[in-house]
């Protein structure tokens, strides 16, 4: 007689919340939606939130609780598991760092759980536990991550980042940010942004989320406690500020990828964006191409002859994300300032395309001068066909002169970094003009 084999045990989904209630009751009720659907849930907490959580889900048979401790540090007074019980919010961040020494028996548990046969489908952790990143890293299974937050203030506050906008803080109105390609309801002040040092290294809350902010960039997807119809018009702002670091971690190792933008100002005719998508498309170059155009669409069949090979994206992207992702070797630019230091400092070669302004100048210095970089053409022209285009990518991506122009580029690279370092020329000069404004003052 034969026997049926068991069935296969319920994928099995680990839920990691921040001790903080905002951040978990969103990720609770995520748990019970998992688990109504069929799902294993494991929720990781200490042993003071224990039984809150317990509270919660003790009413959904599938969801269990495994319990990590929590670090006993100087920092914090002993016994404090929750942001609810600390004395002052200016002890989150050293609270936020704690959490890292959970770091160890986390792994353990995971490591216990693949041992038992209920390897995690994903590790869906809160944002400000960004080691968890690491931890999913090694054991080779998907972190999603999760902000307490809506998609239009992420949006906003990642855009920003981005961008790198100074966020001093500000108690009157008239300090207006503008971000590009983004449609606010109302009007962004400074003092509306959380005060961020420009030294990252000098300034922990800084550093903490940059750290934050380099995970989220990295891991496998985000999951964001809100609902398409109410904030539907943010969604693909938001996958677009994701997509170009997944899809080039998605690349093979040996595959260069070039990126090629013309910056906000730009106007390119249709034809002259047909002869870009030829020229990239000739080339066999893996492409990153950011357009501006509203009005251009590409034709079926260039689509699907590159699908795979290149990601066109017609949103706001994380430029100097791109320029530092290690399969990016070379840029296709109209030379603005912004984009060349971004790009040098990077290590990326450029080639060059000036657009009008000071771009030529700024072209002719790379690849004369810096040797840095290629010029797309000698003539200074804003109109170039798909030929000269595809010459300039396979020169700059695999040519002998391209191969030099990247490393001059990889020096300047080098040279940037030491330049932002403590005691590097852009540090000192920095103090230097601190102390000649204070002293001008004193006058």
């Amino acid at each position: 007689m034969a026997t049926s084999s068991p069935p296969p045990p319920p994928p099995h989904a680990v839920i990691f919340p921040f001790m903080a209630q905002g951040h978990t009751i969103p990720l609770l009720d995520i748990s019970k939606a998992l688990s109504s659907r069929g799902l294993k849930v494991t929720v990781v907490t200490t042993l003071q939130n224990a039984p809150f959580i317990s509270s919660k889900v003790s009413d959904c048979s599938s969801i269990s609780i495994s319990v990590v401790p929590f670090p006993s540090v100087p920092d914090l007074p002993r016994g404090c598991e929750n942001t609810a019980s600390l004395p002052s919010m200016e002890l989150l961040v050293p609270f936020i760092a704690a959490t890292k020494n959970m770091k160890q028996p986390f792994e353990s548990l995971l490591k216990e759980m693949v041992g038992n046969g209920s390897r995690p489908i994903c590790v869906i952790s809160d944002f400000f536990l960004s080691w968890t990143l690491d931890t999913c890293r090694s054991f080779d299974i998907p972190r999603v991550v999760s902000h307490g937050m809506g998609l239009l203030p992420m949006v906003v506050l990642k855009t920003v980042s981005s961008m790198d906008v100074q966020r001093e803080p500000t108690s009157v109105s008239g300090s207006v940010v503008e971000l590009p390609d983004l449609s606010l309801p109302f009007t962004l002040d400074r003092s509306d942004l959380q005060p961020r040092s420009n030294d990252p290294e000098d300034d922990p809350f800084s550093r903490m989320i940059w750290e934050v902010e380099e995970a989220d960039r990295n891991s496998w997807g985000v999951i964001v406690n809100s609902f398409q119809e109410l904030e539907c018009e943010y969604v693909a702002a938001l996958e677009a500020l994701h997509k170009q670091a997944k899809w080039l971690d998605e690349q093979d190792g040996s595959s260069a990828v070039i990126y090629a933008s013309f910056g906000t100002q730009a106007r390119l005719s249709g034809d002259q964006m047909d002869e870009i998508a030829y020229g990239l498309e000739m080339a066999g170059c893996r492409f990153i191409w950011a357009i501006r155009s509203g009005t251009w669409a590409s034709d079926e069949g260039w689509e699907r002859r590159v699908e795979g090979m290149g990601l066109v994206v017609c949103d706001w992207v994380d430029q100097r994300s791109i320029l530092a992702h290690p399969k990016v070797a070379g840029f296709l630019s109209h030379c603005g300032w912004n984009s060349v230091l971004e790009s040098l400092s990077m290590g990326v070669p450029l080639l060059a395309w000036p657009m009008g302004a000071e771009q030529p100048l700024n072209a002719q210095y790379v690849a004369i001068g810096l040797k840095a970089g290629l010029m797309v053409s000698q003539g200074q022209t804003t109109a170039l066909d798909r030929y000269v285009i595809c010459d300039g990518i396979e020169e700059l991506m695999g040519g002998e002169k391209g191969r030099r122009a990247r490393e001059r580029a990889g020096l300047f690279g080098t040279m940037a970094r030491h330049a932002v370092e403590k005691g590097g020329s852009s540090d000192k000069k920095l103090d230097e003009l601190i102390k000649c404004l204070i002293a001008n003052k004193k006058k």
